[in-house]
């Protein structure tokens, strides 16, 4: 995995690289994926670089709880009322690609189980 310096979404979030975002507050912002899997892809990401969900502490829980409100609210934004998937990938194997806690908000189609 990239240094923390090379860190993709820390340039989104420092406004270097452009996005197509869809909310922002103090915590977090929340941007359509460049390479969407399904019609509505949103990544929702902390401003505190948490490099992984293993590297998540107690201390972070009001934000990780604040990043699943945000996804909420975008779901019902984005008319998801049929249901929707949450995933949060962990770590090379995991499928992790960017050193940047992030929630994958993804639906507009059925989804399978189990994934991948």
């Amino acid at each position: 995995m990239p240094m923390l310096t090379d860190n993709l979404f820390l340039k989104i979030i420092n406004k270097e690289i452009p996005a197509k975002v869809v909310y922002e507050d103090d915590q977090c912002l929340a941007f359509h994926d460049i390479g969407p899997k399904a019609p509505v892809h949103v990544l929702i990401i902390p401003k505190k670089v948490i490099p992984t969900h293993d590297a998540i502490t107690e201390a972070d829980a009001p934000l990780i709880g604040h990043l699943h409100v945000v996804a909420a609210r975008l779901a019902t934004q984005f008319g998801l009322t049929d249901g929707y998937r949450l995933v949060i990938n962990c770590n090379n194997q995991g499928g992790q690609t960017v050193p940047h806690l992030h929630i994958h908000l993804m639906g507009g189609r059925d989804f399978l189980w189990p994934p991948g």
